[in-house]
């Protein structure tokens, strides 16, 4: 059999790209030969994260579909079909033997082309509400995967993840992981983030609470985002503040809880690594960010919160006597791997592969 050429379609936003080139890399480590190639669009984090990961990158023009099959949808035709021929003639050069979409703006020209090629079509959807995309290339095939997300035919394995997150050894690292940001090797640590923007609810409530955390012995680590910044009086034990982390996984491997928004990718993050979290959704595309969170919440591995009720008394009556109880910690802990999928990028890898075997099969 020749090298299996797989077409993954998953651009603009983190949230997109992420779960893509994780799957890629699984592709690449259950079959080195295999010739993957990203489709991505000059609007978005494309041309940054892509070509980081080692991908080749073929842009077509950027065809945003909103999230519901409404009239905005009907106003989108000339673009659309200029996105679909340039998204085919991508299929083409290549070769394509599978497409294997992820939403996003890259998405949609991507699986009609395919459909009109007779090359296969797999859907994987991060997120608990499906964008319009996904949804309309569900009723294309019957190789849908999910986190979760009800879509027709779907199979729920999680999201692909990188290996530095799934294979984290957080016992292992945690004093170096510590020594990077000044925090002490013994005491429990509280990580907070609201992603790679920051939150300024996220950042007021914690902050406000410095002082009760320090007379309770918790240490912080605290990412504010590039945009915010946080005044905290110097003392002990530390609160450490950063504007931005470049590697996570040193950041999970300090902390023993976390606050933080619900996007997929962070839920996903953390129940692969085991952090107990208090979830604050972002308030905004119809709760799209609870119903991220809902799983791990449900099993006992998280808090979740509502963003206009998240301030400094809700975090010293609910975080601080977890994070001084070694055993509910502990608890909250083993629950929140329970809720994990740490092997999607794999599972998802080895269908598509198959599915190209028996596709070229003679």
């Amino acid at each position: 059999m020749s090298a299996p050429r797989v077409v993954v379609a998953g651009g603009h936003s983190a949230g997109h790209i992420e779960p893509a080139m994780n799957f890629a890399d699984a592709v690449r480590r259950l079959e080195p030969t295999a010739e993957i190639t990203a489709l991505g669009t000059v609007r978005g984090l494309d041309t940054t994260l892509v070509p980081a990961r080692g991908y080749p990158l073929e842009l077509i023009p950027p065809v945003p579909l909103p999230r519901e099959l409404n009239r905005a949808l009907l106003r989108t035709p000339v673009r659309l079909r200029e996105s679909v021929r340039a998204a085919g003639a991508v299929l083409d050069r290549v070769r394509a033997d599978v497409v294997v979409g992820f939403g996003g703006y890259v998405a949609g020209p991507a699986y009609l082309a395919a459909r009109r090629r007779g090359v296969p079509i797999v859907v994987h959807e991060a997120n608990a509400l499906p964008g319009v995309a996904n949804r309309m290339a569900a009723r294309m095939t019957r190789h849908v995967f999910t986190a979760g997300a009800r879509l027709p035919h779907a199979t729920a394995i999680g999201i692909p993840l990188r290996r530095a997150i799934t294979g984290l050894d957080r016992a292992g690292l945690r004093d170096e992981a510590r020594r990077r940001f000044g925090l002490r090797p013994e005491g429990p640590v509280l990580l907070v983030t609201g992603g790679s923007q920051g939150a300024r609810t996220i950042n007021t409530a914690v902050s406000g609470a410095a002082a009760a955390l320090r007379a309770a012995g918790v240490q912080v680590l605290h990412i504010t985002g590039p945009q915010h910044q946080v005044e905290v009086p110097d003392g002990d034990p530390p609160y450490v503040v950063v504007s931005y982390v470049d590697e996570m996984r040193y950041a999970y491997a300090a902390a023993d809880f976390v606050v933080c928004r619900s996007g997929a990718m962070t839920c996903a993050e953390l129940a692969a690594v085991g952090l107990p979290a208090a979830y604050v959704p972002l308030p905004a595309r119809g709760g799209e960010q609870r119903l991220n969170a809902e799983p791990v919440v449900a099993a006992g591995g998280a808090f979740l919160v509502d963003d206009a009720d998240f301030d400094s008394t809700w975090v010293e009556a609910r975080i601080i006597p977890v994070l001084t109880d070694h055993e509910r910690l502990a608890a909250m802990s083993a629950k929140a791997t329970a809720a994990g999928a740490p092997d999607a990028d794999v599972v998802l890898a080895r269908h598509v592969l198959t599915l190209v075997r028996r596709a070229v099969a003679p």
